[in-house]
């Protein structure tokens, strides 16, 4: 028998816990924590009067091999990540495997006001950065009055 306190040491991380259970057993997504299931990369998207700025977090990419592309205001960053596990036979076992390996393909709508002809992408550290450039008209500007 497992006993377990009323009242846990950490109760976020009970919660956290019995979320991950809620979202295997019904196949939920996305969780609280916000990163949906099968969502690699993980993205952080923002912007600036400027530019729109996107960070997608992919550790261990051939930079070479992302694809980006922008159609028709619809951003898709596209790819693979090779799997580091030794093959599967009767002499080994894989206990866990959290690292995700396989096609991926991920998909943001931009504002209309960005220029897709204005964008620069940089892969550094594992983290691929997307700036997206505004367009010259939809930019604030400073009308003088005479």
């Amino acid at each position: 028998m497992i006993y377990r306190s009323l009242f846990p040491r950490d109760i976020f991380a009970e919660l956290d816990r019995l979320q991950r259970e809620m979202a295997q057993a019904f196949d939920l997504s996305p969780n609280i924590r916000g990163f949906g299931r099968g969502g690699f990369p993980a993205l952080n998207v923002g912007g600036t009067q400027q530019s729109v700025e996107i960070y997608a977090f992919a550790p261990g990419l051939d930079p070479a091999k992302i694809d980006v592309s922008i159609d028709r205001g619809v951003l898709t960053i596209e790819g693979e990540r090779a799997s580091n596990l030794p093959p599967t036979d009767e002499n080994t076992a894989v206990h866990i495997n959290e690292r995700f390996a396989g096609r991926f393909r991920r998909v943001v709508s931009l504002p209309d006001d960005v220029d897709p002809n204005a964008c620069e992408a940089t892969y550094h550290d594992g983290v691929l950065h997307l700036s997206i450039k505004r367009r010259e008209s939809a930019l604030p500007r400073r009308i003088e009055v005479k």
